[in-house]
């Protein structure tokens, strides 16, 4: 590309020149000379052109669900290592999902970044992705992270976890998702609405454990143990744990990691008050989902952003995922942050996480049935 944009200088400099040479010249070869001159600007222009193209391809644009402040760092790393630019844009998972199929073929984006195995499915369904052969992708991410058909590849694990106030509970009367059900939790509860894909994402887990009645009766008990009706997001939860206002709450990992680290002192003084416990150690493991990412069907940079999916999947990319986000790293052997390995090893549920896409509608339905608002 530089070679190309040298040329095309030089060869407008040189036409230049001859312009230049047609007024201080006889008339005889004025017409000659303007004549080879204009042509050589053309050729210039031409290969200017070209090379205008060849920057613009240089790049790929994103659509994320992902904040710019967790996601930018690891996209300016692509940029130095690759000289590949990122465009990025931000917003929430229902509002990228509309604008690309608003958009259709003319979209501008080349790869979705979103949240949960649900939110994926549901862009695969709607024919917003396309599917990527790459063996560093299918080498790096475990089956049952990724879409059986490779429309999508998570990226980065999370934990939907319990965390208990420690001077009201014992880490050691806590056991499993289907224990809190049980009516010794009346009125101890705290979890987000179940309009909340991570709900939804467990729910369908439960069904895939137990079935559909069995899931129900497990979300209509859950309900019964509500301390609150469901509001706010994960950090309120346990934000309401610290307070005093339940004893038990829902959350994803990677909020109690964000809470540990975080700057601000309430966030500090929150977590030393709660632990945080990893449910079903004894049986199938705790429930997990991941954040990935899918080329979209409309991607004018396809090649592009399979180089940036491979990026994130590869040891840098895993690095900074797990240290910017206190996530668990999707591929195996990578260092998680300090944070997250304080809380040390836990046993993961194996299930392939499709089937949390596959269990969601029917687990929307059930959570509405089980009075799960």
């Amino acid at each position: 590309m530089v070679d190309v944009v040298s040329e095309a200088v030089s060869m407008i400099e040189s036409a230049v020149g001859r312009l230049r040479n047609v007024f201080a010249s006889g008339r005889r070869w004025v017409g000659i000379r303007f004549g080879a001159g204009l042509a050589m600007i053309g050729v210039a222009l031409a290969l200017a052109l070209v090379a205008a193209d060849a920057v613009q391809a240089a790049q790929v644009n994103v659509y994320s669900e992902r904040k710019e402040a967790l996601i930018k760092p690891l996209f300016d790393r692509f940029t130095e290592t690759t000289g590949i630019e990122v465009r990025l844009v931000t917003a929430g998972a229902s509002e990228l999902h509309e604008r690309l199929v608003a958009e259709g073929a003319d979209s501008p984006a080349d790869l979705l970044i979103t949240v949960d195995a649900g939110n994926l499915h549901r862009a695969k369904l709607a024919g917003l992705l396309q599917p990527v052969e790459s063996a560093v992708l299918t080498g790096n991410i475990p089956a049952r992270f990724r879409d059986p058909g490779n429309m999508w590849f998570g990226l980065s694990l999370r934990a939907r976890v319990i965390v208990y106030a420690k001077d009201r509970i014992r880490a050691d009367q806590l056991s499993s998702y289907e224990d809190l059900a049980d009516p010794k939790w009346r009125g101890r509860l705290v979890v987000r609405s179940s309009s909340n894909v991570y709900n939804q994402s467990l729910i369908a887990s439960m069904i895939a454990a137990h079935g559909i009645d069995q899931a129900e009766a497990w979300a209509a008990g859950l309900v019964a143990n509500f301390a609150r009706d469901p509001k706010g997001g994960d950090t309120d939860q346990i934000m309401a744990v610290a307070a005093g206002e339940a004893d038990l709450a829902i959350a994803n990992s990677y909020y109690y990691g964000r809470m540990v680290a975080s700057d601000d002192q309430r966030d500090r003084d929150a977590v030393a008050k709660t632990g945080i416990f990893f449910p079903n150690q004894s049986d199938r493991g705790t429930h997990v989902n991941v954040s990935g990412a899918g080329v979209t069907r409309a991607a004018k940079n396809r090649d592009l952003a399979i180089r940036l999916l491979e990026f994130m999947a590869g040891d840098q990319g895993q690095r900074l995922f797990a240290e910017l986000n206190h996530e668990f790293p999707v591929r195996p052997g990578i260092a998680r942050s300090a944070v997250v390995a304080a809380w040390g090893d836990f046993k993961i549920d194996p299930l392939d996480l499709a089937v949390l896409g596959e269990n969601n509608m029917e687990a929307i339905r059930l959570a509405d049935r089980a009075g799960w608002r």
